[in-house]
């Protein structure tokens, strides 16, 4: 396949996830509607979470078995082991880090401007700093980013099939991750939704959100074209395991200050089924 073709499967793969990030613009949803969605969210990243490290462990169990088989040694699972944390351990801590050099900062303002003070406020509107966003902003700003190192290594998966002629994987593998960016986009803006004091995100901001999350499918599709490289699919699907890890922690404890377990519990149901759902449309048509 042409990379033109395979290009524009990318981006058809990666642009379903525009699909879900309207409902970051719902109007003060009810707070039965927020809890839902916040937990809904968490069960879309839960599946995430389980589908990557799936993914990523798989070369280290085909190293493993070799090994046992006599046919390998033990150099690929050590090296591909050693890859697996080291991703999760940069993409939890460097997100944890991130969270405390922001909090610090917010901090630095306050005692050089005083509480509130709205020369404070315009200077950092002006510079468009990020610790002028609200918590419910940045937290989709991590989602993004950790769907983003996602579907870069799906990208991989999309480019590679192509780059090796192999046209069917390759459009059934653009169906089924389409059918997973949508429920994704989501999980992006669910934050939004459940925060009944976040002002409604602009357009633009939904736009920066859908380009950090599902343009990296297309970039991945454009770099597997060229380079096949299981490592470098590894490394980005750890790097995803341990910043959806982090997030996932962080609306969970969100969706315990909300004190509706019975909510909490259907919400997380719908949220895993829709990614298993998907998922099972996938391996049902023999990917």
């Amino acid at each position: 396949m042409t990379l033109s073709r395979t290009l524009l499967l990318g981006l058809l793969a990666g642009a379903t996830i525009l699909i879900g990030l309207p409902i970051g613009r719902l109007r003060r949803p009810a707070t039965g509607l927020r809890v839902l969605l916040n937990a809904a969210a968490v069960g879309v990243l839960l599946f995430l979470l389980w589908d990557v490290m799936s993914a990523a462990w798989e070369p280290i169990d085909e190293a493993l078995v070799g090994m046992h088989d006599g046919e390998g040694g033990l150099g690929p699972a050590l090296g591909y082991g050693v890859l697996f944390a080291g991703g999760m351990a940069l993409g939890l801590l460097s997100l944890v880090f991130y969270e405390q050099w922001m909090k610090r900062r917010a901090r630095a303002l306050t005692r050089t401007y005083g509480p509130g003070a709205m020369v404070a406020d315009e200077l950092v509107a002006r510079r468009g700093a990020l610790v002028a966003w609200s918590p419910a902003q940045r937290l989709a700003l991590l989602i993004a980013v950790g769907i983003g190192l996602h579907n870069f290594a799906e990208g991989l998966a999309i480019g590679q099939s192509a780059a090796k002629g192999d046209i069917a994987l390759a459009a059934m593998l653009v169906i089924g991750f389409a059918l997973h960016n949508a429920t994704e986009g989501f999980g992006i803006v669910a934050p939004l939704a459940a925060d009944a004091e976040a002002e409604r995100p602009t357009w633009a901001f939904l736009g920066l959100m859908g380009l950090i999350g599902g343009g990296p499918t297309f970039v991945g599709t454009l770099v597997g074209h060229s380079v096949t490289s299981e490592p470098l699919s590894v490394a980005f699907l750890t790097l995803a395991a341990g910043s959806i890890l982090y997030v996932v922690v962080q609306l969970i404890g969100i969706a315990g200050r909300a004190r509706r377990p019975t909510l909490v519990a259907y919400g997380l149901l719908v949220g895993l089924l829709a990614g298993f759902l998907t998922d099972a449309i996938v391996t049902a048509a023999g990917v």
